[in-house]
């Protein structure tokens, strides 16, 4: 489905591909957190991840989840990955809905 807004087309996914923007957004995420050690390793204790564990579930979209969860709880880390992926931060938290169990 597209539609135009002020003159600018836009093209609205629903179903499986949402869900492949949600994980991929949640990928990018996870490389923005991955960027600072402090941030990381805070990632990693709230989530009860291991750096094995983290690497071996990558692909999960529990862990995509857990990704955004981790940036909607933190609103500094929320608005920073938001600016670094330039993206609104209601994106991100929207992100987290397409990513049903």
């Amino acid at each position: 489905m597209a539609y135009i807004d002020n003159g600018l087309l836009t093209i609205l996914n629903a179903g499986e591909d949402s869900v492949k923007d949600a994980s991929a957004l949640a990928l990018a995420a996870l490389g923005w957190v991955l960027a600072d050690e402090r941030r990381a390793q805070r990632l990693l204790d709230l989530t009860g991840l291991t750096p094995d564990g983290l690497r071996d579930a990558i692909g999960e979209v529990s862990t995509h989840r857990a990704i955004l969860d981790f940036l909607s709880q933190h609103e500094p880390d929320l608005l920073g990955a938001a600016e670094a992926l330039d993206v609104p931060p209601e994106q991100l938290v929207a992100a987290r809905k397409d990513l049903r169990p």
